[in-house]
């Protein structure tokens, strides 16, 4: 997998504003290999839909995958004709190196692709590319697994694209619909950010590259689409399977060991609301409430299980201390990175000494109870013991949080890192490029 830095911080989303003429919003690339059957309606459909319906000015780009038949020359044709249409060779295969060329160069601010077929209505095309010029979304894809599209295909497409994508749910936790409609967008910025991390330069490109921006917090808006099969489609099931499971196995590998540096890319554009300093609102406390109540009920139940133990072998008040001692180590180093996010051994020690006293009022706090317990009676039950502790622990576990934030993790120690330099260029293939003269 590629580990090429990327930047921490885009330029905030806005609205794609009206260009002068000459200047494409909208960068439509089909990517092809011998379509000398299907180009030339293709490309003259999709362009009359665009000059038609779409209010800015736009480009249709053919990438040619290293064809054999007359595809070149047809591309060629066309791009010398119509001023919109422009042509790269590549003499490599690969739709995903097409894509990543044809982008990687694209002056557009917005950057599309769908297949030669035109499977997919181009109805849609609007709606796709709607929520990335307006600045609502950084990616989108079309859906053919949504309830309202109107899909027409054989039983074993339809087997396979629903299995590949429970596949997808179930061991890359990918919570978008439909990963191989050949029907998407993205805005220029943010593939200039994930195009260095995707490595596979055939058909699971775009599932890595989605699977990708949503590991990074990017926003990915869908779009449900009518398709209809395509019974001469050229694309190799079987082969095209198997790459693409291989494919699903290195990104969970490299999610799983940490390669990528999608923690960079956890607040990618200026503009999110929850990085904004509102009066009276803590930042981040919401989600410090979720960490600090999941570790601390892990902690109870790892303090609770050492308290039985110990006092297999001395009183209550050995017992609940040493076993409050171990948890507190444990909570204070769970907090301190899963919690608070602060990373490194800096201040280390000096958390776990502050997390010490926060032990000791905590101490204070269930020996008090239990002294009351035993001064109450003589001879109380194991259980009762038990649930004098929990109530106990819940009141020192509010406070302990409150100490925590305050005093042990403050804002000053979770300080966002320093900007990460910019990453190298995407390597991209040289490639021949023919455009007619600007609209």
């Amino acid at each position: 997998m590629r580990t090429d830095s990327s930047p921490g911080t885009l330029p905030a989303r806005e609205h794609l504003p009206a260009t002068a003429a000459g200047t494409p919003v909208l960068d439509v690339v089909v990517p092809v290999y011998n379509e000398e059957k299907d180009l030339r309606r293709c490309v003259l459909r999709l362009r009359e839909h665009l000059a038609r319906t779409f209010p800015y000015a736009f480009r249709v780009t053919i990438a040619d995958n290293a064809s054999t038949d007359g595809t070149p020359l047809i591309a060629a044709e066309l791009a010398a004709r119509y001023p919109e249409v422009a042509s790269v060779r590549l003499e490599r295969k690969g739709r995903g190196r097409a894509l990543r060329t044809v982008w990687s160069a694209s002056d557009a601010p917005v950057l599309a692709y769908m297949d030669v077929d035109l499977s997919t209505d181009l109805n849609a095309l609007l709606p796709l590319v709607a929520p990335l010029i307006s600045g609502h979304s950084d990616l989108a894809i079309g859906s053919r697994l949504s309830r309202t599209s109107r899909v027409v295909r054989g039983p074993k497409r339809e087997f396979i694209s629903r299995a590949y994508n429970l596949i997808l749910r179930g061991s890359l936790q990918a919570r978008f619909s439909d990963a191989q409609c050949g029907f998407k967008a993205i805005r220029r910025e943010v593939a200039q950010v994930l195009l260095p991390l995707v490595e596979d330069t055939g058909w699971f490109f775009d599932t890595e590259m989605l699977v990708l921006a949503e590991r990074a917090g990017l926003r990915i808006h869908e779009v449900p689409v009518d398709w209809v099969d395509d019974p001469d489609s050229t694309v190799h099931l079987v082969r095209t399977a198997t790459d693409d499971l291989k494919g699903v196995w290195r990104v969970g590998r490299a999610l799983t060991t940490g390669s990528l540096p999608l923690d960079r890319l956890a607040r990618p554009f200026g503009d999110d609301p929850r990085d904004r300093d509102i009066t009276d609102v803590p930042k981040g406390l919401a989600r410090q409430l979720v960490g600090f109540c999941v570790v601390g009920g892990l902690s109870t139940l790892f303090y609770l299980l050492l308290y039985s133990a110990f006092r297999q072998f001395g009183g209550s008040q050995f017992a609940n201390a040493l076993a409050l001692l171990l948890s507190a180590l444990a909570n204070t180093a769970a907090n301190r990175r899963l919690t608070f996010g602060v990373r490194g051994r800096g201040g280390a020690v000096r958390h776990q000494a502050q997390g010490l006293v926060v032990f000791a009022i905590g101490l204070a706090l269930t020996s008090g109870s239990l002294a009351a317990l035993n001064a109450a009676t003589s001879s109380p039950a194991h259980t009762t013991e038990i649930a004098v502790l929990v109530v106990a622990n819940l009141a020192a576990t509010v406070l302990r949080f409150l100490l925590f934030r305050a005093w042990v993790f403050p804002d000053r120690d979770r300080r966002d890192p320093a900007p990460v330099p910019s990453p190298t260029p995407a390597h991209t293939e040289p490639a021949t490029i023919a455009t007619g003269d600007p609209r």
